[in-house]
């Protein structure tokens, strides 16, 4: 294959693309490494100095303070459990919803999309909501941070898309083999559609993982908060929450209060980080089908 030569243009086009993405890619790291680095450091470093990326002094205070109490190891279940039991019912409710309407013999079918779409446009509003969840007897539980947003319609409408780009011939072959609606969608249609399916998991799961407001409406128990709530309750109104200098050595001196919260920073971003590079694949694959189908 004969070597192919850039244009000068063409230089200077990836020579500023790689330079503008680069810088861009820096800016959004820098932030999150010095809240890293903020809370291994010490009060006095903290006030000296206001931005570094490696402490001076490196310490693990923050992180013994904030888990001397059993309040942020059981506010990261809660965020767990809620993240994963409300990403499988999004996904189920998303996939059985999005099925059938991709079907065009659908009686009804032009009215349901009208009415998905009609919701993407016009919502309840927040007073509505409670009340429905009010009456629902949802209150204080992990059900009323799941059910009322259950399904997207925007993400339907982009499944139910994929779903008919399929090629009919393999849902003809199915059922000639006697393959039954279920196992169509089970057997033949899921597989095929990892990618797409997987984009939405992780977007289904961030939104639940970095949900506090749902949290701040409905969940008065403070046992039952979310790890996002704790944390907003740590940042914003006071770190006594964070730990309790009772259940530690009578040696350790507590930490400075912007540790305390940039530890807790931390802790609530490193678990939904390391979700990403297992879906990064499907990700990017189902972001271009997406694109290009969509």
């Amino acid at each position: 294959m004969a070597k192919q030569y850039k244009t000068p243009a063409g230089v200077a086009f990836d020579v500023t693309n790689y330079l503008f993405l680069g810088l861009f890619a820096l800016v959004s790291v820098l932030p999150f490494l010095y809240v890293i680095a903020g809370s291994f450091a010490s009060d006095a470093e903290l006030t000296k100095r206001a931005v570094f990326l490696i402490p001076e002094t490196f310490s693990l205070a923050a992180y013994k303070f904030i888990f001397s109490t059993d309040t942020i190891i059981r506010s990261i279940w809660v965020s767990v459990y809620v993240t994963v039991v409300g990403t499988i019912v999004n996904l189920l409710f998303t996939v059985t919803m999005a099925y059938p309407l991709a079907r065009k013999g659908l009686m009804g079918r032009n009215t349901l999309l009208n009415l998905i779409i009609f919701s993407m446009l016009f919502g309840g509003g927040m007073i509505p909501t409670y009340l429905v969840v009010r009456e629902l007897h949802l209150l204080d539980s992990f059900w009323a941070l799941i059910l009322p947003g259950a399904i997207s319609a925007f993400n339907l409408i982009i499944v139910k898309n994929f779903f008919q780009e399929l090629p009919p011939e393999l849902e003809e072959a199915a059922k000639i083999d006697g393959c039954t609606e279920l196992a169509l969608l089970w057997k033949i249609v899921l597989p095929l559609s990892m990618p797409v399916l997987a984009t939405f998991t992780l977007f289904y799961a961030v939104g639940h993982w970095n949900n506090f407001f749902s949290a701040l409406l409905y969940i008065n128990d403070p046992s039952k908060w979310p790890l996002q709530v704790m944390l907003r309750q740590i940042v914003l109104l006071s770190q006594a929450a964070a730990g309790d200098l009772n259940n530690m050595d009578p040696n350790f001196v507590k930490p400075p209060e912007q540790s305390i919260k940039l530890a807790v920073i931390v802790v609530g971003t490193i678990p939904i980080l390391l979700v990403y590079p297992f879906l990064q694949k499907h990700f990017a694959k189902g972001v271009l089908i997406g694109s290009v189908k969509g």
